[in-house]
């Protein structure tokens, strides 16, 4: 027997029955009237009248038959059990692609986006257990689709939905929370394909219950694609919408360190960027810090516009080196993850600079180590070394923070290569020159028409006059780094420098597009006199004068240079590696020297104890080395690592993991946008408030495509019969009149 999607509509067929009354009333209004010509007709007709009842009976039943389909197709009956069957699929699949994204953490009232989701996966396990027929139920996260290491992985995967289902899922959601993972539907969509396999005896149903933030559904590509893909492989497509509203949001989307010096107990200044993602300016927002686990003094930020990111410096200090904890976070707002954030910091006990020298007495090298390293109660934690030119052809650079090559006359080109290998690897180099260059070395050996390490071409050494009429300072500097605490207004110190030779650059002489040279400071005359360029990823900055005052008088009594050159210092020094925080969701790499290390591995995860930690072994790789990893680092955080050296001493190494702060921007795609978006996608939209699971997608075959087709032939077949029935006179004739009037 079938069943019925709409059976309250069934009440319709009673109108079937309404051709029979139409005819009957016509029959009472007929009046016997005798005519002649008539009684001939009645003649030929009794010869006729089997057929031609036979014709008004049968137009009569298509007629009832009209009515019934009409109410049959609105009330869609459905074929069950082994009956059903035979006209098309017996199973239903119900397949839930369930987005656990960071921002589905949205909260509002007493609920959130994620706790809408299970609730709407709840219904549609319910209504799919009231049915006879089977049905199965697949669930899969965003998180757990297409990850590298651990591949696809489902929570359910073809579960048969029985009596017992409904406890089963909800021991699985109430497990389930959102991630801290920004992920979109793009890999839970193309695995679908893979874990359903061939089949094409079952009916499938894939619902996307997500939130729909418009970062991933403003421009759908691709997301359109991949649905009109499921369109074409028969599934039905419901899109579930969790959010009611877009709540303002902000986020914490950057922490680093400032340009300074960073060793053990030198002050340190970081910057930590705040976003706002609502559409309001958000006021008085406060940004909690902590060093070490330790309470630091919050920041204040005044105001931070709709749409916009403040940054915002705050002080720290390590008296000891070694690897420090950082974290920041906001007070808590809709969305709780982006609302930290976190930073490993590698204070060294000191920071080694290499300065070469070209004068053998060195006289520009000690006026630069007394800048940097001053001794007494001044502690800078920079270390300088002070070799000659020699040194960089003999022995490896990589244990410098950065190196200054001052009054150089000529390197070996196993030198050039050497500080070029140094920079491209991201170090920096400050370069002076004075009374022993030569243009044509630096030309030729240094610039090599753009190719080497020096910024610019020379011409040779230049006199600057004295400006003995308007009596402006001979140095103008400009916004960068190394000059911006005397940028804005005339500075006493600045206006004090006298210079009184340089080396020019050609007069025709222009940077090439592209070149990455920027000229930081001139000379009175327009002259360059420093100059930065980027090298691969590391960066050099050349000054046309010299360091010690030779050819001028800074570096005499002058306060300003032991601030430039302790900011040239901040600016060109190295930064660790390894020292960039890592995505959440990246997996955590640890390689090992076997001379120094065991195999053994612990990993701390910042969502566990160290009782829980997971074990690890590192396996050796062909490059000699012993590597292991943690696949899922799915929490932000701090990650701690144990190693276990070779005499038996344990080490500890951090790693920090951070949320996609873009995840928190909680602007939607509401359905009419979707919609435009979407266009030749067959799906449904629904908010999750809203969201029923409809009857027609239950197993079985729904006989009201076919009632459908049915219905038209037998209008078209009513309107033949209709036709044949009636009298036609022949077309040319007259047709007779009572009376036998033409």
């Amino acid at each position: 027997m079938p069943t019925f999607l709409h059976p309250a509509l069934l009440w319709g067929l009673p109108i079937v029955a309404v051709p029979v009354l139409i005819h009957l009333i016509n029959m009472m209004r007929h009046r016997r009237v005798h005519w002649a010509a008539m009684e001939f007709l009645l003649v030929s007709q009794k010869r006729n009248r089997t057929w031609i009842l036979l014709k008004q009976f049968l137009l009569l039943l298509m007629r009832m038959a009209i009515v019934a389909a009409v109410v049959l197709v609105v009330a869609q009956p459905v074929l069950r059990g082994e009956l059903g069957s035979l006209f098309g699929r017996n199973k239903t699949h119900h397949i839930v692609l369930l987005d656990d994204s960071f921002s589905m953490s949205d909260r509002w009232a007493d609920t959130s986006a994620f706790a809408e989701a299970r609730q709407v996966i709840e219904r549609i396990a319910h209504e799919a257990g009231q049915q006879a027929e089977p049905q199965t139920f697949t669930l899969l996260r965003f998180s757990q689709a297409g990850r590298t290491a651990l591949g696809t992985q489902p929570d359910l995967h073809e579960e048969q939905i029985d009596s017992q289902f409904g406890s089963r899922l909800r021991e699985v959601l109430e497990r389930l929370e959102s991630s801290h993972l920004s992920v979109g539907p793009t890999a839970a969509l193309e695995a679908i394909e893979q874990l359903l396999g061939d089949e094409n005896d079952e009916k499938r149903i894939v619902y996307l219950v997500s939130d729909f933030r418009a970062r991933e559904w403003s421009r759908p590509g691709d997301l359109k694609n991949q649905l009109r893909r499921l369109n074409e492989l028969g599934a039905r497509l419901h899109l579930v919408n969790c959010v009611d509203a877009v709540r303002p949001n902000l986020a914490i989307s950057d922490l680093r360190p400032a340009e300074g010096t960073r060793a053990a107990g030198v002050p340190l200044y970081m910057e930590v960027a705040v976003q706002n993602f609502g559409p309001a300016p958000a006021r008085n927002v406060s940004v909690l810090i902590s060093a070490d686990d330790l309470a630091q003094p919050a920041v204040q930020v005044a105001e931070i516009p709709a749409g916009k990111a403040v940054r915002q410096r705050f002080p720290v200090h390590f008296a000891t080196a070694g690897e420090h904890r950082v974290a920041v976070r906001l007070e808590t707002d809709a969305v709780e993850p982006d609302n930290s954030r976190y930073r490993v910091m590698k204070v060294p006990a000191d920071v080694p600079v290499l300065i070469v020298d070209g004068d053998p007495a060195a006289v520009d090298a000690r006026y630069l180590a007394a800048a940097l390293a001053p001794g007494g109660p001044v502690q800078t934690g920079i270390s300088p070394q002070i070799e000659k030119p020699r040194y960089l052809s003999l022995n490896p650079l990589e244990t410098f923070r950065s190196i200054y090559l001052l009054n150089i006359e000529r390197l070996d080109e196993s030198a050039v290569d050497a500080l070029e290998g140094y920079l491209s690897a991201g170090g920096g180099v400050g370069v002076f020159l004075g009374p022993r260059s030569s243009a044509r070395v630096v030309n030729e050996q240094f610039y090599r028409d753009g190719r080497g390490f020096f910024p610019l071409p020379v011409s040779g050494e230049a006199t600057l006059a004295v400006d003995r009429l308007q009596n402006a300072p001979d140095v103008e500097v400009g916004q960068h780094p190394i000059f911006r605490v005397f940028a804005g207004g005339r500075n006493d110190f600045l206006s004090s420098i006298l210079v009184s030779r340089y080396f020019a650059v050609p007069r025709d002489w222009k940077p090439a597009e592209n070149s990455g040279m920027e000229v930081i400071a001139k000379l009175r005359n327009r002259a360059p006199l420093v100059v930065e360029r980027a090298y691969g990823d590391g960066r050099v900055i050349a000054v046309m004068t010299t360091l010690a005052p030779t050819w001028n008088n800074w570096a005499r009594n002058n306060p300003s240079f032991v601030i430039v050159m302790l900011e040239m210092q901040s600016h060109l020094a190295r930064r660790p590696k390894g020292d960039d925080p890592k995505a959440v969701g990246a997996p955590l790499v640890v390689e090992l020297d076997p001379s120094r290390y065991e195999p053994q591995v612990r990993f701390t995860t910042p969502d566990q104890g160290a009782t829980a930690a997971t074990p690890g072994t590192a396996t050796p790789t062909a490059q000699g080395v012993l590597t292991t990893s943690l696949p899922d680092t799915a929490v932000s955080g701090i990650y701690e690592v144990e190693l276990v050296r070779n005499d038996g001493e344990r080490e500890l190494r951090l790693h920090a993991f951070n949320v996609d702060a873009e995840e928190g921007d909680l602007k939607t795609v509401g359905g009419p946008d979707l919609a435009s978006r979407l266009q030749g996608v067959d799906y449904e939209y629904n908010p999750a408030a809203l969201f029923q699971h409809t009857r027609q997608d239950i197993a079985g075959y729904n006989l009201a495509e076919p009632i459908l087709f049915a219905l038209i032939l037998l209008l078209i077949g009513e309107q033949i019969l209709a036709w044949s029935a009636s009298y036609h006179p022949p077309t040319g004739r007259p047709v007779p009149r009572p009376g036998g009037a033409a």
